[in-house]
């Protein structure tokens, strides 16, 4: 009998990070992959249970995955912070245990498109 083995979770938002947008949000319009963003997922998905962590309708992101042959990287598209390893997002600071430093870190902060 074949031992299952155990992925990591990492959810992964869509708008910034796997594809080209740039604070211009349509709800109607997903902008295409970013270039390389095949590559990066193939290597993750060796590794990790890759969940798309993202605010838009599931439909449509969905359809988005499907469409430029993302899909068979994801196991799921979620909205809810779900129990994860890590999550990878352009929009996030990580909080190193000391308030004023993170408030620093927020007033600073800038999209990395910006």
């Amino acid at each position: 009998m074949q031992q299952k083995t155990f992925k990591k979770t990492i959810l992964i938002d869509l708008d910034g990070v796997l594809n080209e947008y740039v604070g211009k949000y349509d709800t109607n319009f997903i902008p295409k992959p970013k270039n390389g963003v095949d590559k990066f997922l193939e290597n993750l998905y060796l590794d990790f249970d890759l969940r798309l962590f993202t605010t838009r309708n599931k439909l449509s992101a969905s359809k988005w995955l499907i469409e430029n042959n993302l899909d068979k990287y994801f196991s799921d598209i979620t909205n809810i912070k779900e129990l994860s390893w890590l999550i990878i997002d352009d929009r996030c600071l990580k909080f190193e245990g000391n308030y004023e430093d993170l408030i620093q870190k927020i007033n600073n902060f800038k999209a990395w498109y910006k």
